[in-house]
């Protein structure tokens, strides 16, 4: 037996879309079941490099953090810079 989707409403804004997704269960919304897999290779990336100076012993700690947590520690910075922001 096929269950029964419910319709997904339109949204005024990202933000109450975003809030709407967080707070519900999907599956509800969507057959995941039909799901296509799609892959984008020649996808721009929409980032941009930076120069920023840092203390070498704040990139040495920086370092020995990221490896603790098995990251590059460039991506590090760039999650503790994100994390930041969202306070």
């Amino acid at each position: 037996m096929k269950k029964t989707l419910k319709k997904i409403p339109k949204f005024k804004s990202e933000k109450e879309e975003r809030q709407f997704w967080q707070n519900i269960d999907s599956t509800d919304y969507v057959d995941y079941s039909s799901v296509e897999h799609w892959r984008f290779p020649n996808l721009k990336l929409t980032s941009k490099p930076i120069t920023i100076r840092l203390p070498v012993s704040m990139i040495d700690r920086l370092k020995i953090e990221a490896h603790r947590m098995d990251i590059p520690y460039q991506s590090l910075i760039k999650k503790m810079l994100f994390e930041g922001m969202s306070n």
